[in-house]
């Protein structure tokens, strides 16, 4: 830690005793916080999560709380989504979009009252956003960050553990559905959600305090399922089609160029930030996509940095993820690549580290496009 550790300027999760204990070998930083990236070799782990339980410390998401009398108009402003189809009690996957219809995150929104909303954040400062907006907007609202702290249960078997647990009032949730809750005194919030495209949990910490008591708990009832402390799966991400902000899409990016126009409501009757622009990318159509790639050759270890991706002899575009799925036994990734190569079938080149690879855009995502492994 001394090689990378500056002050106390990044922020240590409530659980990174227990990380540090259990053996975390790398970590990383995300929202100025320690994330631990992996305890093992990453394919074992990623074996370990398709097979039984992983335990992941995702305190990084570090939440913004909107609150307030015009807590719901605020909302409205602030992501395209309509929240008028997100009632209190459940979680929508949304984008928060600048003026000119840019991406900077893609939290997970959870409703806890009429006026009162937490989004958990990808790694980007929207505290700070959102505190502008609130500032130029008027409305009557409180912008903070609340004493919350995700905890991910991923896995076939996080289910029985959660049935264990907590009994049916969280097995019974459905899928971006949560529920207040608390285990031996613990204060939690335990949603229906995940970075996986598994079945999975995330129990949100209301008390940073007790952050070792809520892993260990978690651990002792998860030895009879095979449980152990992993980092996020970016094979399994990639495999699902999941997006990882500041890779595969960043403020240079709209929502329909990188396959998330689902989550853009023009219609809803409210103004929110980038309405215009966003509308006008749809009449007319994105410029570039992002697709999915299969690439040539040996395996490929993930990509540390955004490849080049060439056509008809000249540079096109960009491998944003790149990985070697096991179980495919393909090189697949994301390319953001002009909308003339990105139809299926289409064939680029990759400049890989180890030379030029070729490469076909295929469908994304590549496993349960339907999501009815998360959903079950």
């Amino acid at each position: 830690m001394a090689l990378i550790q500056r002050g106390a300027r990044l922020r240590r999760s409530p659980f990174f005793d227990s990380t540090l204990k259990a053996g975390c070998k790398s970590y990383t930083v995300y929202n100025h916080t320690f994330l631990p990236s992996y305890y093992d070799d990453p394919v074992k782990e990623y074996w370990h999560l398709l097979k039984q339980v992983a335990l992941w410390d995702v305190a990084v998401e570090r939440n913004v709380e909107i609150r307030g009398p015009d807590g719901f108009e605020f909302m409205q402003l602030l992501t395209p989504r309509d929240m008028r189809q997100c009632r209190v009690g459940q979680g929508k996957y949304v984008l928060i979009t600048d003026e000119a219809g840019g991406i900077l995150n893609d939290p997970v929104l959870l409703r806890l009252e009429e006026n009162r909303f937490w989004i958990a954040l990808a790694d980007s400062d929207i505290l700070l956003w959102a505190k502008g907006v609130a500032r130029g907007s008027g409305l009557d609202v409180t912008i903070s960050e609340p004493d919350a702290s995700p905890l991910q249960v991923q896995g076939p078997k996080s289910k029985a553990l959660m049935a264990d647990l907590f009994g049916e009032k969280v097995t019974a949730l459905a899928y971006y559905f949560f529920t207040s809750t608390e285990l031996n005194g613990i204060p939690l919030l335990v949603t229906r959600t995940g970075w996986t495209g598994e079945v999975g949990y995330e129990l949100y910490l209301l008390d940073a305090s007790r952050g070792g008591d809520l892993w260990d708990a978690v651990i002792k009832a998860g030895k009879p399922y095979g449980i152990r402390p992993t980092g996020p799966s970016d094979i399994r991400r990639i495999e699902a089609g999941i997006l990882n902000y500041g890779a595969d899409m960043t403020i240079e990016n709209n929502p329909y160029e990188v396959g998330l126009g689902w989550t853009v409501d023009l219609e809803k009757p409210e103004d929110f930030i980038g309405k215009t622009a966003l509308q006008r990318v749809k009449e007319e159509g994105p410029k570039r996509k992002l697709v999915g790639v299969e690439i040539d050759g040996p395996p490929i270890e993930f990509n540390m940095t955004k490849w080049p991706a060439r056509a008809r002899g000249r540079n096109v575009g960009r491998v944003t993820s790149a990985i070697h799925s096991p179980r495919l036994k393909k090189n697949i990734g994301y390319a953001m690549i002009p909308i003339e190569f990105s139809d299926i079938g289409s064939e680029i080149e990759i400049v890989h580290p180890s030379g030029p690879r070729g490469a076909t855009v295929v469908k994304k995502p590549f496993i349960d496009p339907g999501k009815a492994i998360p959903k079950a």
